[in-house]
């Protein structure tokens, strides 16, 4: 193998060949050429020798052997090179061993990019039915994946509820506090302008359309019933899971990238029991008292229009409430709030339990878990409409 003296700045060439720097000596001998690595392999150095090891990878050899007993530092970039030549002569069926090298920069080497910047991009895959066939098996594959996941964290949660209930003392009960604090007295604000908000725009709207009937009085019952059965608990749920459902993937899913999670199994302790029971109770319990909150927000929202729209007094208000609304409207919704709690709070626990450790990864399941929590408040809202509809209540 000949390399040219003029490859890298400060290389010398002897007559037979071979090659010779401070940090790269390549001697070739028959059909073996061996590349001896030397001192700190870093930046400074891939840009002294890169054209040295561009030509190596193209050597006619049957053997190269990358010794790196000499290696005294290396680095990212380091290791970049040395994997970019190996998989380069792998290509042409050149037999590659990098021998010597320190079990503390093993690591670094195993994780260095095996891609060629400098090779050509691929075209974009054309429109296949097998593609996207494929594609669609994958995620129903995951979506089940998901499934089971949630189901054997409920499991869990379950299971540690009824140790609690035996052992009460397990619970810890500062945790829950401070996490009904965080999910509830919080999100009090936000819950109450916006369901305030969406009761004017539904009296608004649906006393448009029913003064032209003449019943403009049953505005009332339009939005009691309304806000009570269906509008309280959904806005206060999605809400929640938006703020909360995100707060809880975020929190755990950083915990996991900084090895905390990691730390307190070590210590012995059950994540379950730290993280995710506290979370869950605290949620079971503020959601509830969000919903009686939105609840009112709401009818507050339509009251005002009643009152300046309609000509209604607080009285006839209250009195057409009272006779158009009856117990069950609020304990509809005050029913599905424990559940919507349970699934948000699942849902994000999970989501932030199961990054897979970089920046990357939390920001990702931080967005599952408020799309996965959104979506599944909505089935289950449509579930609960329609057994309340068979049951007659």
């Amino acid at each position: 193998m000949r390399v040219s003296a003029s490859a890298i700045d400060g290389t010398t060439a002897g007559s037979d060949g071979n090659l010779d720097t401070d940090a790269l000596a390549i001697e070739s001998r028959g059909d073996t050429v061996v590349a001896c690595l030397r001192g700190a392999w870093t930046l400074q150095t891939v840009l002294a020798v890169d054209a040295a090891m561009r030509a190596l990878a193209e050597c006619d050899a049957a053997t190269v052997t990358l010794d790196a007993t000499a290696v005294v530092r290396l680095d990212s970039a380091g290791a970049w090179a040395i994997r970019r030549t190996a998989a380069r002569l792998e290509r042409r069926g050149v037999t590659v061993e990098v021998a010597g090298l320190d079990d503390r920069f093993r690591a670094i080497l195993d994780k260095a990019a095996l891609h060629d910047p400098s090779g050509e991009i691929g075209p974009p895959p054309r429109w296949s039915l097998p593609h996207h066939l494929e594609r669609l098996g994958r995620r129903a594959v995951e979506s089940l994946a998901t499934a089971r996941g949630l189901l054997g964290l409920l499991g869990l949660v379950i299971a540690a509820l009824g140790q609690i209930a035996l052992r009460p003392r397990r619970l810890r009960g500062i945790a829950v506090v401070a996490q009904i604090e965080a999910t509830g007295v919080t999100a009090l604000p936000i819950v109450g302008l916006l369901c305030f908000l969406v009761g004017v725009v539904l009296a608004y709207m649906g006393a448009l359309q029913l003064t032209r009937f003449g019943a403009a009085v049953l505005t009332v019952n339009l939005v009691g019933v309304t806000v009570l059965r269906e509008i309280g608990i959904l806005l206060a749920a999605i809400i929640v899971a938006g703020r909360s459902g995100s707060a809880f993937a975020a929190q755990l899913g950083t915990m996991k990238v900084n090895q905390e999670v990691d730390a307190l199994e070590t210590m012995g302790l059950s994540v379950v029991d730290v993280l995710v029971v506290p979370r869950v109770v605290a949620l079971v319990i503020a959601l509830p008292a969000l919903t009686v909150f939105a609840d009112l927000a709401g009818l507050a929202g339509g009251a005002v229009v009643c009152l300046f729209l309609l000509d209604l007094s607080s009285g006839q208000f209250l009195a057409q409430l009272a006779s158009g609304v009856t117990i069950w409207s609020f304990l509809v919704g005050l029913i599905k709030a424990p559940v919507f709690a349970m699934v948000i709070a699942l849902v994000g626990c999970h989501n932030g339990l199961g990054v897979s450790g970089s920046a990357e990864s939390v920001g990702r399941q931080t967005t599952r878990a408020v799309v996965e929590s959104i979506f599944l408040v909505i089935v289950l809202n449509a579930i609960f409409a329609i057994a309340f509809a068979e049951l007659r209540i």
